[in-house]
């Protein structure tokens, strides 16, 4: 949100700058992100001052160049060499020192420097307008009043004014202070408390002026949906003419990024922005029976807004209608055929309290944020509609002419009550964790218009302001006592007590890191993506159907409807991110939390599951260029390897994963595991289409495993410490012919149950596969690491186990033994 520094000067009246003002907003709870400089004329005019030329005599080289000397408020004068044919003794001038930076009007940019003009030296430039950006005319150097005083700023003489736009990064609960008046009060709470002698003024808009001038175009107010709507106020002022807006409300509109339109409009956003309160302007001519009514329409009726987009509404749509037809989606969006156009004369000008849920879900279901939409879905106070309205009634009637031609029409069923809160000093000093007076709680709360209604000993009872719809606890009192004591002024203890506390092995956050901390070290980044998703994604995906996902409500848009059930997309998402600014080399993992429906019946709890997941991707060259070293593509073995290393690190040996099946609707190929008979990982090359949907050409290859399982599985598992072998280690081949459809995954398992003492690991280090070999078959070389830990091992020993695991090939797989060696 915007907040312009000169606007907001009109409220409150302080001496403090505009880095001050930042501060002071960010430390109350309103964070500055931005701070914006808004200048009439491009730099400002900053370097350029008032000069008085006392001599100008011919340049003696140089007929058409004059050399003057000038006082700019210095010590000594300046020579400067001009080439204007108007300029003379006596004048008062625009001079631009040396270092200034002027802004041409068309375009150009020039910095002044000292220098020599046909062996004259010039320290500075009198300039003309076009010269300082403030207009076209070229025809000589612009010659100022001669009361203007030597040394002046020209910006200060010229009354040019500049402007500092705040940017402000609003919480959803602050939508108090969605405008100029909101944050001034807040900034005039923080003064009156720590440095009131800087405070000389804080004031509300005045509508003491309003007057009705006459009844002569009524129009009657009916309230269908109170619930909707709780109050619902409008007047009307006929003769106006409708037109651009004045110079001083376009530049203020201009500031916070609103485009003008005209004085009609423009007066409405004014106030809107001003105030807080949104308010929307009807052509009263077009008002069929002089009649306003707040309703519902039925389902499915069609409403063309102001957008010319023509709408279905639903049945819970609230809208501004007339006798006849719908006008206005109330809170939301106009409509075309009510609108203030060129030729409106008469207007109703509309200012309500419309109901926070209905306006977001309507909001949501017609894909529709607008200014009042933003307000209204944070909760409006219902307490200011009536001031808006006269508030903007007279700005109209001051900009476009015309008369008040009706009483105030202003339909309350029931007031809105301010929300009382009961708590405790000690509540409060406890909670902030520094003693605080009861007397300074007491002023802060006043100063914020909070309203203390009982004192009883160490407690009070306080209202809070309608405007401030997000007090209804004491810890929200808490926090406005708090940002306005300021967060700082809580001094941080010397001494930190704390308790030791068990937690579970293994420890989630402490496998976390590990994992992230290998994985970082392998040279892979972390990547974090939105947990929502667009439910198009899943289309026909049978392992992640449509059936489990979870699916928002009211989501924000059709692209973000759903909650992920795997982490593919928004990683897929994030390299073709990538690969469009040119970085394709990716090694990339996210541990985040994919969610699924469970039963359609029971708790929330029951119908519904999340859980992390860990997944790596892995796209383009394996590593950067380098002298030393040839660049390879990475491939399916690239993300294999990283997998394996992960999973060593907590313990998982690759022969306790059991072959699982592949989904072929996501990956083109590779392999998928289960652990300790859950599904575990799935790893591979992904899909074309997938690739597709995100245009990324080149291969991605992805793995994701579920994290849970793999705590399971390291809970289960116990830390044990042995001895370095002290004896060493033999290594034995051996190259069998096998049927095509034995893995090696299997041929691992047997040789471990064959042979459990000596055996420490197993390598496939060759594959074959041609027609040397008989139809169906193929050849895996193998290698075996044996070690004793007690002895070294004997011939016979060695060629025992070796004996033992051929068999057992032989008798388990019908394998053949093409050789061995060692």
């Amino acid at each position: 949100m915007k907040i312009s520094y000169s606007w907001l000067k009109d409220y409150i009246c302080a001496d403090v700058s505009v880095d001050e003002v930042s501060e002071i907003l960010t430390s109350i709870g309103l964070e500055v992100e931005s701070v914006e400089a808004v200048e009439s004329v491009k730099g400002g005019l900053r370097g350029v001052v008032v000069g008085h030329v006392l001599t100008c005599e011919r340049h003696p080289d140089a007929d058409k160049l004059r050399v003057t000397t000038v006082d700019v408020g210095g010590e000594q004068p300046l020579q400067i060499v001009c080439g204007a044919p108007n300029v003379a003794a006596g004048q008062k001038v625009a001079v631009a020192t040396i270092g200034a930076t002027l802004f041409f009007a068309n375009g150009d940019e020039v910095k002044i420097k000292k220098s020599k003009l046909r062996g004259v030296e010039s320290c500075g430039m009198i300039c003309a307008e076009d010269e300082l950006g403030l207009g076209a005319s070229h025809a000589g150097i612009m010659v100022l009043d001669a009361s203007a005083e030597a040394g002046q700023p020209l910006a200060g003489v010229l009354g040019l004014e500049s402007d500092a736009v705040f940017e402000i990064g609003l919480t959803p609960n602050r939508v108090d202070a969605a405008s100029h008046v909101g944050v001034a009060r807040d900034l005039a709470a923080y003064l009156t408390v720590h440095c009131p002698e800087k405070l000389k003024r804080f004031s509300y808009p005045s509508v003491e002026n309003f007057k009705v001038d006459n009844t002569s175009n009524p129009c009657s107010v009916r309230v269908e949906n109170v619930e909707a709507c709780p109050r619902y106020s409008g007047v009307t002022i006929s003769g106006v003419a409708v037109q651009n807006s004045p110079e001083w409300l376009q530049k203020r509109l201009n500031a916070i990024g609103l485009r003008p339109i005209n004085n009609v409009v423009d007066a409405t956003n004014y106030v809107l922005h001003e105030l807080g309160q949104p308010l929307h302007a009807f052509d009263a001519d077009k008002i069929e029976g002089k009649t306003v009514a707040v309703k519902t329409c039925p389902e499915g009726t069609t409403f063309k807004t102001l957008d010319e987009v023509e709408r279905k509404l639903s049945a819970q749509d609230l809208m501004i209608c007339s006798a006849e037809k719908p006008m206005c989606i109330a809170g939301v969006f106009g409509g075309t055929e009510s609108g203030v156009t060129g030729e409106t004369k008469n207007i109703f000008l509309e200012s309500a309290c419309f109901n926070s849920v209905w306006v977001r879900k309507t909001a949501k279901r017609h894909a529709l944020s607008t200014d009042a939409s933003f307000r209204y879905e944070r909760g409006a106070d219902p307490s200011i509609t009536v001031t808006a309205l006269k508030r903007a009634a007279m700005l109209i009637k001051e900009l476009g002419g015309g008369s008040i031609s009706s009483e105030v029409a202003d339909v309350y069923p029931q007031a809105v009550e301010r929300k009382s809160v009961a708590l405790t000093f000690g509540y409060i000093c406890a909670s902030i964790g520094k003693a605080i007076e009861s007397a300074l709680i007491e002023k802060i709360l006043t100063v914020l218009e909070f309203e203390i209604t009982r004192r009883d000993g160490g407690s009070i009872t306080v209202s809070a302001p309608t405007y401030r719809v997000d007090v209804t606890r004491p810890c929200d009192v808490l926090e406005e006592v708090l940002r306005i004591y300021g967060y700082n002024n809580v001094e941080i203890p010397q001494r930190v007590r704390a308790s030791l506390s068990h937690a579970a092995k293994p420890d989630s956050e402490q496998m976390v890191n590990a994992a992230a901390n290998l994985l970082s070290s392998q040279g892979f980044n972390e990547i974090m993506c939105l947990s929502l998703t667009s439910a198009k994604r899943y289309d026909g995906l049978t392992s992640h159907p449509h059936e489990k996902l979870v699916r928002l409500q009211n989501p924000n848009s059709a692209e973000l409807n759903a909650m992920r059930q795997t982490l593919l997309f928004g990683g897929l998402e994030a390299i073709a991110y990538n690969i469009n600014r040119r970085q394709g080399d990716l090694k990339l993992y996210e541990l985040g939390n994919v969610y699924y429906k469970r039963a359609p019946t029971g708790s929330v709890t029951e119908r519904f599951g999340e859980e992390p997941h860990l997944s790596l991707f892995v796209t383009g060259m394996q590593h950067k260029k380098s002298w030393n070293e040839p660049q390879a593509l990475s491939d399916f073995f690239t993300l294999k390897r990283h997998a394996e290393l992960l999973l060593q690190r907590f313990g998982v040996c690759l022969h306790a994963l059991q072959s699982a099946e592949l989904p072929a609707d996501v990956f083109a190929d590779g392999a998928a595991y289960k652990l300790a008979g859950r599904d575990f990982l799935s790893m591979g090359i992904v899909n074309k289409k997938l690739r597709d949907m995100f245009d990324i050409k080149q291969e991605v290859y992805f793995a994701e495993l579920r994290w849970q399982v793999l705590l399971g599985f390291a809970a289960r598992q116990k830390i044990t410490c042995t001895e370095l072998p002290k004896y060493p280690e033999v290594n034995r081949d051996l190259a069998l012919l096998l049927d095509k459809s034995v893995t090696f995954a299997q041929l691992r398992e047997a040789a471990h149950r064959a042979e459990k003492k000596l055996l420490q690991s197993v390598n496939l280090f060759d594959v074959y596969e041609g027609d040397k070999l008989p139809e169906g078959k193929k050849s895996y070389a193998l290698s075996f690491t044996l070690q004793d830990s007690e002895r070294t091992l004997a011939e016979q020993d060695i060629e025992r186990t070796m004996g033992n695991l051929i068999k057992a090939f032989e008798k388990g797989f019908g394998a053949q033994l093409r050789g061995a060696g060692s």
